[in-house]
């Protein structure tokens, strides 16, 4: 009975492998000479018209936040113990006096349409699967999903990941133990393709996992991630691989839209399932909420529930 179950929660496992940041459009200032007096707050200045707008890239950016909330967004040119001359992203060059200054932070994101978009902190996973992305050595997260399965991953080097946990099934006589090494061949700014395989096992009842790879192709904004996988039990691998297609799309700052999708061979037959979720982040903790299916399904309410919540450091 229990190897069944560890059976049944190989998919489940597989796919877990895998604050909005306030941003105005910049500022284009037309005086500047308030910076340049101490006794003065910065104006209110106007966003860029549409004529203005810059065309999305994936880049760096000094983010200073103005204590009247102003933010602006470019390069620090100079800097010295009084002030700070800046660069913003439509070229404007401004002095500002660092008792102006709430706050200065360096973040990566993505600009569209004059509007800074965070990246998503957990780009190394879809819903449940992981995606071709690397996690950098040095960083990792903590994921918990369906409350009953955490995890963490910590990025080795920038090509190699190693991620596990332990089940904690209330009333479970044995706990599903699980390991999952990965290894990233690429990892550019459009196509990133990766592998590794998931290991399951509960004590004294025997193992079970998948080896698989997965590529990425995309923008932060749209993505798409192939996978394939043949799964294994003590030892002894399925003739029949296993599929997948997940699609990403980042609606907002701060949320996207994830589609997940997998082929299970099957002895007569394969099974199909289908999953559309949504991830709400900030810079650092991702929530999903998602609903899985099968053309098989039948019932009221033809749905399996997904939650899953990652914080990444």
């Amino acid at each position: 009975m229990l190897k069944a179950f560890m059976l049944l929660s190989i998919p489940l496992l597989v796919f877990s492998q895998n604050l909005e940041y306030t941003s105005s459009l910049f500022h284009h200032t037309v005086e500047i000479t308030p910076y340049l007096n101490k006794k003065e707050s910065p104006p209110k200045t106007p966003v860029i018209n549409d004529d203005q707008t810059e065309q999305s890239d994936s880049t760096q950016f000094t983010v200073i936040t103005l204590i009247d909330g102003s933010e602006l967004f470019g390069t620090i040119l100079e800097e010295d113990e009084e002030k700070i001359k800046f660069r913003t992203r439509v070229g404007v060059e401004v002095q500002i006096f660092r008792n102006q200054i709430e706050e200065i932070e360096t973040i990566s994101g993505v600009m569209i349409e004059g509007e800074l978009r965070r990246p998503d902190p957990n780009r190394t996973r879809l819903l449940f699967a992981p995606t071709g992305r690397a996690l950098p050595a040095g960083s990792g997260y903590f994921s918990v999903y369906e409350l009953f399965f955490p995890m963490i991953a910590v990025g080795i080097t920038d090509f190699l990941a190693l991620s596990g946990g332990i089940s904690l099934i209330p009333g479970a006589d044995k706990q599903i133990l699980y390991l999952a090494p990965k290894v990233t061949f690429v990892d550019g700014e459009a196509t990133s393709v990766s592998g590794g395989i998931l290991y399951v096992t509960i004590p004294d009842e025997g193992n079970a996992g998948i080896a698989y790879g997965v590529a990425t192709f995309g923008s932060p904004k749209f993505s798409a991630t192939t996978g394939l996988g043949f799964g294994f039990v003590d030892g002894d691998f399925s003739s029949k691989p296993m599929l997948m297609l997940g699609l990403e799309l980042q609606i907002s700052k701060v949320s996207k839209l994830i589609s997940e999708n997998w082929i299970f061979p099957g002895s007569d037959e394969s099974i199909t399932f289908i999953s559309l979720g949504i991830r709400f982040f900030g810079s650092h903790l991702a929530a999903d909420f998602g609903l899985i299916t099968s053309p098989d399904a039948s019932g009221n309410f033809p749905f399996f529930p997904w939650l899953g919540f990652a914080y990444n450091f």
